[in-house]
Parts: C-alpha cells; sequence; structure tokens
C-alpha cells in the first residue's frame, strides 16, 4: 500500500502563507477605490432608503434615530408632521451607507395623540413613520431599571419557579404518564418557538434591511442551535450522559433565551407608550409562563435534585426577562430583536430534538396515542393561556 505523500513545505511559515492571499486582495480592492472605478460609472437615479430605528418623545420635541439602509448617501431636507412643516436640527446632514444619525423634530404633540412623520430627502423622497400613541420616553434612571427589573420578576421569575413546584406531584405519576408530561414539554416548547420566529420576524421587518432584516431572526436561530449542540456534546463528554439535570437545563436554556426577547418586547412597548402596566398584564403572563416551569422539572422527576440545582434552573430560565426588558427600554434595536429572539427559536428546536427521543414508547413509536395527546396538550396549554395576555 502506498504511502501518503507528506505536504510539500515551502520556505515562508504557514501563517505568512495564510495571509498571502488576504493582503493581494486588499491591495487589489484599495487600488480600485483609489482610482475610482475605472470602467464601471452610475447610472440610474440615486437610491435612498431610510430606517427609523427608534423614538423618544420629551417635552415639545421628537427625536428619531434614523439609519441610512441604501447604497447611496442621504441628505434630510425637511420633515412634516401631520403635513405640517416642522423645524428640526440633526447631528450630520448627509448619511453614508449604513450610518445612523439623529433629528430632533421641535413639535408640541400631546398626550395620547397619533402622529404622522414625513422626512423629505434631497432627492425628493419621503420616508414614513407613525407615533400611534405619544406618550413621554420614561427617563432611564435607577427607578426606571428597579420598575423594569420588577416587571422581569413577575412575568418570568416567579411564574416559573412556581411552575417547578409540580416536581413532588410529578414524581408520584406512573412512568406512563411522566412520557405525557415529556410530550407536552415538546408541545409547549414548539409553541414558544413558533411564537418566538413570528414576533422576531415581525420586529425585525422594521430595522435596517441592509443588516438582515429577517433574515437575522433565521441567524440567531442557526447560531443557537449549533452553541447549544456544542455544549450538549461537551457535557455528553464530561460523563454526564443523558441525565434528566442535563435535558432541564437543556430546556431552562431554550426558555431564558425565549424569556429575553419576551423581555425585550415588553421593555420597547413601555418605553414607547404602546403597554400599559396592570394587574391584568402581569396576572396573563404568569399563567401563561408558570407551564414554563412545569416543561423545566419534568426531565428530572426521576432523579433526585438538589435545591440549589432546582435554584439555577429557574434562574437560567426566568431570569433572562429583567435583561431583555432593560435593554428593550433602554436601548431597543429591532435588528438586536430580532437576532436574539432568533437565539430563542434556535435553542429550543435544539432541545425539542434533545427531548423527542424520552417520549418513545416500549415499541420505538414515536407518535404514538399518549405522546400525541401531550403534545397537542402543550400546544393547547400555551395558546389558552397566551390569549389572557392583553395585546
Amino acid at each position: 500500500m502506498a504511502e501518503l505523500a507528506s505536504p510539500r513545505r515551502s520556505g515562508l511559515p504557514g501563517w505568512v502563507a495564510a495571509l498571502v492571499p488576504v493582503a493581494l486582495l486588499g491591495i487589489a480592492i484599495a487600488t480600485f477605490v483609489a482610482l475610482d472605478a475605472p470602467g464601471l460609472d452610475r447610472n440610474g437615479v440615486p437610491v435612498e432608503e431610510v430606517a427609523v430605528e427608534r423614538t423618544v418623545l420629551t417635552p415639545g420635541e421628537i427625536e428619531l434615530s434614523v439609519r441610512n439602509d441604501g447604497p447611496d448617501p442621504v441628505e434630510i431636507k425637511q420633515v412634516f408632521v401631520n403635513d405640517a412643516f416642522a423645524p428640526f436640527t440633526q447631528d450630520d446632514p448627509a448619511l453614508g451607507r449604513l450610518d445612523t444619525g439623529r433629528l430632533r423634530i421641535a413639535y408640541p404633540w400631546i398626550e395620547g395623540e397619533a402622529y404622522e412623520i414625513g422626512l423629505l430627502t434631497a432627492t425628493g423622497g419621503t420616508v414614513d413613520h407613525a407615533v400611534e400613541v405619544a406618550t413621554e420616553t420614561p427617563e432611564a434612571d435607577v427607578g426606571f431599571y428597579g420598575l423594569m427589573a420588577l416587571l422581569g420578576l413577575y412575568v418570568g421569575v416567579i411564574p416559573v419557579a412556581i411552575g417547578m413546584l409540580w416536581l413532588p406531584w410529578i414524581r408520584r405519576l406512573d412512568p406512563r404518564w411522566v412520557g405525557f408530561l415529556l410530550a407536552l414539554t415538546v408541545g409547549l416548547l414548539v409553541f414558544l418557538g413558533i411564537d418566538a420566529m413570528l414576533e422576531g420576524t415581525e420586529i425585525a421587518a422594521g430595522g435596517a434591511e441592509a443588516l438582515g432584516g429577517a433574515g437575522l431572526v433565521w441567524l440567531g436561530a442557526v447560531v443557537a442551535y449549533l452553541a447549544l449542540a456544542g455544549v450538549d456534546s461537551g457535557l455528553g463528554a464530561r460523563g454526564s450522559g443523558r441525565s434528566g439535570f442535563r435535558l432541564a437545563l437543556l430546556v431552562a436554556i431554550g426558555i431564558g433565551l425565549h424569556n429575553l426577547g419576551e423581555g425585550l418586547a415588553i421593555g420597547s412597548a413601555y418605553a414607547v407608550g404602546s403597554l400599559a402596566l396592570g394587574a391584568t398584564l402581569v396576572v396573563g403572563f404568569a399563567l401563561h409562563n408558570t407551564t414554563e416551569g412545569l416543561a423545566i422539572v419534568a426531565p428530572v422527576s426521576s432523579e433526585r435534585a438538589r435545591a440549589k440545582r432546582l435554584v439555577l434552573l429557574g434562574l437560567v430560565a426566568g431570569a433572562p426577562a429583567i435583561l431583555g426588558a432593560w435593554i428593550g427600554a433602554s436601548a431597543f434595536d429591532a435588528n438586536l430583536a430580532g437576532f436574539l429572539f432568533g437565539l430563542g427559536v434556535g435553542a429550543i428546536a435544539r432541545v425539542v430534538v434533545q427531548i423527542a427521543p424520552s417520549i418513545r414508547d416500549s415499541e420505538g413509536r414515536l407518535l404514538h396515542p399518549l405522546a400525541v395527546g401531550g403534545l397537542v396538550a402543550g400546544l393547547v396549554l400555551m395558546y389558552g393561556t397566551g390569549l389572557l395576555i392583553p395585546a
């Protein structure tokens, strides 16, 4: 049997040889740009696209954060509010590709009213933006962040912790019904994944398309799926096998990433005045998210779980809602939001793949009657409790 030929070595170190094509490409691009793209002429009218990424309302002023979403520079020359021209100032009169800027519009807006804002560019193009319900943007101080933390605690940490208290009851069930609960867990997670995908796609569509738009949701999903697969493989290499705690941890991570996106949406909605904090909101989220605690403890029903581990699982699943509320209320970005929702989708998809083998029956069937009943029950339960949350 002939021996494989050993790779021929050149006189250059390996890392230098790897950088040679990169350096040549950089030189070629720099030369092309320096010569002003010889042989290529710009045809057609300039393409002007502007995305309004954030709106901040203070007494007598509307501030817009805008991004140039097109290939050509954009100059905003006029601003009108409800068909009336309004005075404004801006950081930079010309925005290059993907540049961001702020417009400060002097306008005596009225609390609770709706406003249509138009931006007129140098070429006569218009960019429309709507403020559905005008309300003053909360000041990001200690009290504000405390309120967001309390909101995340109410809708994330506490409901998950309460749901985990079903563990003693689950341990008394017949093994067949534990399998039913695992199938119900899969149903819950599938609903959460679909919900996160739809909400993330809707939010990301309002961001800059040049940065990915709705594609960021899919990118986040792939990144999270691969990352969680790596974590799972690492846990397996350490000898943890397919333990119940390992599955419960993966479930908690998936739910935690979903709650991060959920907190993000809640915080941003509150900051722009489209969400009223009240008992109905908290009660609705509490009933909806309590089922997440059940999904976390179902995999450890046949094992002895330490209290510290259970607390860790609860925090991993619920605490991200606090972080999400902070980000959403103070520095909301549609592109980031879409990516974070995608992370939740990918993590949930990985968890479903991991749990699915556990619901097979003695004959190896995945979709046996008890499993199908659990899946449907999980979907219906999440849908039903979701109806309790005010839009």
